[in-house]
């Protein structure tokens, strides 16, 4: 009996020691625009097991919590395409303003933050589970002539204007 206990010691101190940290870490965004101004967006991200449980099975539908956070975040309808424990992609309307001149087009996108992201988790009742960094490693975002702007490490991205070629 004594020798089982030690085991299943040995075995848990060994599952602690190479358990992974524990963070949800945004890995990229990419953000493709369309002519008129919607935008299909990409993250990719990391979580851990235990956030995976603590979020995703908390969440009796992470796509609907997504789709009510951006619809916050935005004032406008959001369609979750997809959301699992490792990437969300997500389709927001109207996401770039679109002026025409002279014959030319200038699109911009508006600046955004997922700072309010980052506090919103502090206050949730798993907080003390992980450890959040909503800023993603890369955000890229790809005007319809291929134009990008790419932000690294940043959890705020500026909005960006871009004369159409």
């Amino acid at each position: 009996m004594k020798l089982s206990y030690l085991l299943m010691g040995c075995i848990l101190v060994v599952f602690l020691a190479v358990m992974p940290a524990q963070a949800l870490t945004a890995k990229t965004l990419t953000v493709t625009l369309n002519g008129n101004g919607d935008a299909q967006a990409d993250m990719q991200y990391d979580l851990s097991f235990v956030e995976q449980t603590a979020i995703f099975f908390h969440a009796a539908n992470p796509a609907s919590a997504l789709q009510n956070a951006l619809q916050e975040n935005f004032n406008q309808p959001i369609t979750v395409v997809s959301a699992d424990s490792s990437s969300a992609e997500v389709i927001i309307p109207s996401f770039a303003t679109v002026a025409q001149s002279g014959g030319t087009t200038m699109m911009t996108t508006p600046a955004f933050s997922f700072a309010n992201a980052q506090e919103t988790i502090k206050n949730q009742w798993y907080a003390p589970l992980i450890s959040a960094d909503f800023a993603p490693q890369t955000t890229t975002i790809t005007f319809p002539d291929g134009y990008q702007a790419t932000f690294n490490n940043q959890i705020s991205i500026p909005s960006v204007s871009h004369q159409m070629v």
